[in-house]
């Protein structure tokens, strides 16, 4: 049997890896063994693991499969994050819908957003310059930044701006004549005309590249002389180290430890420099190969240490999707998607709609007055209902026992809910609580039954509610 100890750094993972699991998954997931694990999640095909089964939603919620309007977009996604199997595929959609933020704001087209998650979902663990090859010709993207307005005879900067300072390489490392240069060497790639929406709906836009619109002109782009085109500005920025630790510092800021928002890294530096400088060279020498970093990554000391658990914030989408996770929600279709679709958007994380280019702003920045209420409000309304299978199974192992000490309840609920640490107060406090409510046992009558799940969710609702339990 595993140890307590291998449970609690299987949650780690799992919490970084995926969105959290229930306390049987953590026992057999540990009792397979820590690297077999970080292979699964890694290579789920070879793995047997199930796809999502996409006939799910165009049967059960097929105005979510098309949708026609934001929310349902919004919910889709959500919707494939607390379903999968595959919870580092999602993790890593969600990864680059952070970095490569496009909005639907401007984009007005959810169908169109959702063909960009789903790259995201299909290559976002390959190689990472077909990725930006990819992106480059979506058609979301190509509309969110304008380059369906970049022209030979009057270039448009905005892609190749974002290109080289949010996606790339960040600020200090190009010059504006950079982006100059990078503005037309992408002027051509714009998207087909557009079918009117009505009165069928959104279509799908198209990739189109003109040529008679390109600028084969030479051009200078970080040093180096030639006719470029994208892929060749694209190459060139793979060979600068300055995008090896961007993208190595986005990786550990989402995986492993909350940093300083994109902007500010040029001035102030990593919590973890050696850290990145590691996973900047694995990056490299692996040919850009997404997985082989994220192998390295999951498997590295810096990220074992207990000094990182807990030690990110959740964002919303984290706290919606684990918490139905955890609790054993929508094992099977039913009604309420669409709430639980908007509910990260009330909490300040709109799924297909990031506020920016620069996405949303990250850690404690999640947390406001308002923000804080509806995400304690969420938890605590989840793990208060015994209905669901999760909390049930919860309550029927610290119910085992014949008798709990105060001590053992708080303790045994922390256990349950992935080895989560409190401050020596709020632990106190907690038991204080619980012994105030006098003998707690499970008995054998239906009343008395009752009455212990009662005090169980009602103490798992109030660990929700802890500063401890808002980070991951």
């Amino acid at each position: 049997m595993p140890t307590k100890k291998e449970i609690a750094l299987m949650a780690h993972l799992m919490r970084r890896a995926g969105f959290g699991a229930s306390y049987e998954e953590l026992e057999a997931r540990a009792k397979k063994g820590y690297e077999q694990t970080v292979e699964e999640l890694i290579d789920p095909d070879a793995h047997g693991v199930p796809r999502y089964d996409d006939l799910t939603l165009a049967r059960y919620y097929p105005d979510m499969e098309v949708p026609s309007a934001p929310a349902m977009g919004t919910s889709n996604f959500m919707y494939h994050l607390y379903t999968t199997h595959r919870p580092l595929q999602e993790k890593i959609t969600l990864f680059w819908h952070m970095v490569f933020a496009t909005g639907n704001s401007k984009v007005d087209n959810p169908p169109e957003m959702l063909q960009q998650i789903q790259m995201f979902r299909d290559y976002g663990m390959g190689n990472y310059r077909d990725m930006l090859i990819r992106l480059s010709k979506d058609p979301a993207m190509i509309f969110w930044l304008d380059n369906n307005q970049n022209h030979k005879k009057a270039p448009n900067e905005n892609w190749g701006r974002e290109l080289l300072e949010l996606f790339s390489m960040g600020q200090g490392h190009y010059s504006e004549d950079d982006v100059k240069m990078a503005a037309r060497a992408f002027t051509g790639w714009t998207i087909g005309p557009k079918i009117p929406r009505t009165p069928y709906q959104r279509h799908h836009w198209t990739f189109e590249y003109r040529e008679e619109d390109h600028d084969d002109s030479e051009k200078t782009f970080l040093g180096r002389k030639g006719k470029f085109n994208g892929e060749d500005i694209i190459n060139i920025i793979l060979e600068e180290t300055s995008c090896h630790k961007f993208i190595a510092r986005h990786l550990y800021n989402f995986f492993v430890e909350d940093e300083v928002q994109v902007p500010s890294w040029l001035d102030v530096p990593s919590k973890n420099p050696k850290a990145v400088d590691a996973i900047a060279k694995v990056f490299k020498d692996s040919g850009f190969d997404v997985k082989s970093t994220l192998r390295f990554l999951f498997n590295a000391p810096f990220f074992k240490d207990e000094k990182v658990w807990w030690a990110k914030v959740k964002n919303p989408a984290e706290v919606v999707a684990g918490t139905i996770r955890l609790i054993g929600d929508f094992k099977e279709p039913r009604p309420g998607v669409l709430e639980i679709g908007l509910e990260g958007a009330y909490q300040g994380q709109e799924l297909i709609n990031p506020p920016s280019v620069e996405g949303w702003h990250t850690g404690s920045e999640w947390i406001d007055t308002g923000a804080l209420v509806r995400r304690v409000n969420f938890m605590a309304n989840k793990l208060g209902d015994p209905a669901f299978p999760g909390v049930a199974s919860m309550i029927n192992r610290l119910g085992s026992k014949s008798t709990l000490t105060p001590e053992e309840l708080v303790d045994g609920s922390l256990e349950l809910l992935g080895h989560l640490e409190l401050n020596s107060g709020t632990r106190k406090e907690l038991i204080e609580h619980a012994r105030a409510g006098g003998p707690l046992k499970r008995g054998t009558t239906e009343a008395e039954r009752r009455a212990f799940a009662a005090r169980v969710s009602e103490m798992l609702q109030l660990i929700a509610a802890t500063r401890e339990y808002q980070f991951c």
